[in-house]
């Protein structure tokens, strides 16, 4: 359950950054602060009224305005903060337009980071400054790839769910010749010192990109891989530089050299690297397939109503869903009697739902529908998997695994801990 609640904050995280850089102010008059870990409250005050006394300062009227607005709006949040502020805290404060002039509404959000502060940062700005909340959100750890045969190589790195090729180099090493006696030995000699330098030259290329990497503490380790003898001969003869040869977790047996041998690596790694993010999610979706597949569709279950009853019943072990699902669970209520209705709606269809429930009347007593309360679907989901000790699983369609799931099943599917008739 607890990996649930990381799963949802992860994404709720993801979302009001998202939300946060689409806002826009008319002027300069969006403020952004951030305070580190144990800063004294009382000090960021003080800054604030400074700011607000600067501000008389500006030109133009509504900016003026504005911007003083956001730093009160700020000073009464840092009222109902409590020392000391462990993390640090990050708040958000502008008038932002909904439509066309005067329609601008103050908005404040105040988030807790997920890691503590270390700069104090005030902005205004037409945008909100988001940049500083994205670095949290970047995977650290890194897995060094070396592939290798004696024809060509390629180097990259695992981070998170992203493979990211840094060079590609090829030997020039010539293949075997049919020769005797003298020349076949000079020919032989040539080619392994082709090959040698070859090895070197690929050493050289993965210390200049792993190394530091290693000093800032972000490289996990180094899987090598490859056809034949080569890769073994490589981190075996010390091509590699030795703090990073101490990293190597295995060679294995790869076919390619190229993407493909990387993804074939990963496959083959999965044992050792069972704590990265990509093996999580590709494990858990296959583990769905795994199920699907059985003659009487196993312990799979997918679709919004099927999953949502399974949910409810508490039978399911673990609900699969995907990061760009984009959906509400929206509460209709009668304002006449005590009729009340959930359901799950697209986000960009909340518009037309909205104009729809106008039209019509209550099934109970023909009052007015309205709206009373909106939740984003996967924090609903979230709620449900606690209450009944499901493990929420978000996964990124940026992966082919959780792409399948969006396009077969429209983002949602679970493993069940039993079937029901």
């Amino acid at each position: 359950m607890e990996s649930g609640n990381r799963e949802k904050d992860l994404y709720l995280f993801k979302k009001t950054i998202k939300e946060l850089k689409s806002k826009k102010g008319k002027g300069t008059e969006l403020i952004s602060l951030y305070i580190p870990a144990r800063r004294r409250i009382s000090d960021v005050a003080q800054y604030l009224r400074e700011e607000l006394s600067q501000s008389s300062n500006i030109k133009s009227k509504t900016t003026r305005k504005n911007v003083q607005s956001a730093i009160e709006a700020i000073l009464q949040r840092l009222k109902l903060l409590k020392e000391p502020l462990e993390k640090g805290v990050i708040i958000f404060s502008g008038m932002v337009p909904r439509g066309g002039p005067g329609t601008e509404k103050m908005e404040t959000y105040v988030l807790e980071p997920p890691e503590p502060i270390k700069t104090f940062i005030y902005r205004c700005d037409s945008q909100f400054y988001t940049e500083p909340l994205e670095d949290f959100l970047e995977e650290k750890d890194v897995y060094g790839i070396i592939l290798i045969d004696r024809n060509e190589a390629t180097i990259g790195i695992v981070k998170g769910k992203n493979i990211q090729i840094l060079k590609r180099l090829t030997s020039g090493v010539p293949g075997k010749f049919k020769a005797g006696g003298q020349s076949a030995r000079r020919l032989e000699r040539l080619i392994d010192d082709a090959a040698h330098q070859f090895m070197k030259r690929v050493g050289e290329y993965a210390n200049e990109e792993f190394l530091p990497l290693l000093k800032e503490k972000k490289l996990k380790g180094i899987l090598v891989g490859g056809p034949g003898n080569t890769k073994i001969e490589f981190v075996k003869k010390g091509y590699l530089n030795h703090e990073l040869r101490k990293i190597v977790i295995d060679t294995f047996d790869i076919c390619y050299t190229e993407e493909f041998g990387i993804r074939e690596l990963l496959e083959k790694a999965s044992g050792v690297l069972r704590d990265l993010e990509l093996m999580k999610e590709r494990e858990v979706v296959q583990r769905f397939f795994k199920e699907l597949i059985k003659e009487d569709g196993g312990l799979a279950a997918y679709g919004e109503k099927e999953v949502m009853r399974y949910l409810q019943m508490g039978a399911v072990d673990t609900l699969i869903i995907t990061d760009n699902i984009n959906m509400s669970r929206v509460t209709v209520k009668c304002n006449n009697c005590d009729f009340a209705q959930e359901v799950n709606v697209k986000n960009d269809e909340l518009p037309k739902f909205e104009e729809d429930l106008k039209t019509k009347s209550c099934p109970q007593c023909g009052g007015m529908l309205y709206i009373a309360d909106k939740e984003d679907i996967i924090e609903y989901f979230a709620k449900l998997c606690e209450e009944t000790g499901t493990t929420l699983k978000i996964v990124s369609t940026d992966t082919e695994e959780g792409s399948q799931i969006y396009k077969a099943f429209k983002g949602i599917a679970a493993i069940l801990r039993y079937k029901l008739d």
